[in-house]
């Protein structure tokens, strides 16, 4: 589990076949999971400068892997006692997103992305959405597209910086969301399932 809450700006050293190789300040251990741009892997070498992760070809299939290149946001999993900072992140990427405009509002930049329709119902309005590894609160959702508000800190300490019209990101939709959408899909009808069960499910996670 994770938090969306970048601790290090790291570089890639290389990517060959499935081996991904990060030079970091993190000191990592082999087994370590670690979220490379929003994607949970796992360590299997400590290198002197930093250390390596599997990245399959199942999950470069579902990441936009032209980001694993130059700088990529990174973040270890929790701990037990840690500070629960951001919000409840998996590390399962399940949309690429692409981003439409970004607006330079003086003390503030709204950036707005366009993602597949059948994404959307899995974006909530005023809840959290995490993209590339970045935990943030979306603003407005709309049938192709959602609107975030990133803050000037924000945009300086992460890749933001140098995300443009055009980029591609990873998304992380909200995890609620998607199990509670599975259950009134898979497992009853939506008419029969309360608010209070509805709450019920949420306070189990």
């Amino acid at each position: 589990m994770f938090t969306g809450l970048i601790r290090e700006i790291a570089t890639v050293k290389s990517l060959v076949g499935s081996t991904l190789t990060i030079k970091a300040k993190l000191k990592a251990k082999l087994g370590d999971s670690i979220a490379i741009n929003g994607a949970c892997l796992t360590v299997i070498a400590i290198n002197s400068d930093g250390f390596s992760v599997e990245l399959s070809p199942e999950s470069q299939k579902h990441l936009v892997i032209e980001n694993y290149k130059n700088e990529v946001h990174i973040e270890p999993a929790m701990m037990m006692g840690d500070k629960f900072e951001g919000h409840v992140v998996q590390g399962h990427v399940d949309a690429i997103g692409e981003i439409s405009e970004i607006k330079n509002l003086g003390n503030s930049y709204d950036v707005f992305i366009k993602v597949a329709k059948k994404h959307i119902p899995f974006i909530v309005p005023k809840g959290s959405v995490t993209i590339d590894g970045v935990s943030l609160t979306v603003n407005d959702v709309n049938a192709e597209s959602f609107r975030l508000t990133i803050i000037p800190h924000t945009m300086k300490e992460t890749l933001f910086k140098r995300y443009k019209k055009g980029t591609k990101v990873n998304i992380e939709t909200d995890m609620f969301a998607r199990y509670i959408s599975h259950i009134l899909k898979h497992q009853r009808a939506p008419s029969s399932l309360s608010w209070d069960e509805v709450d019920a499910i949420n306070a189990s996670f």
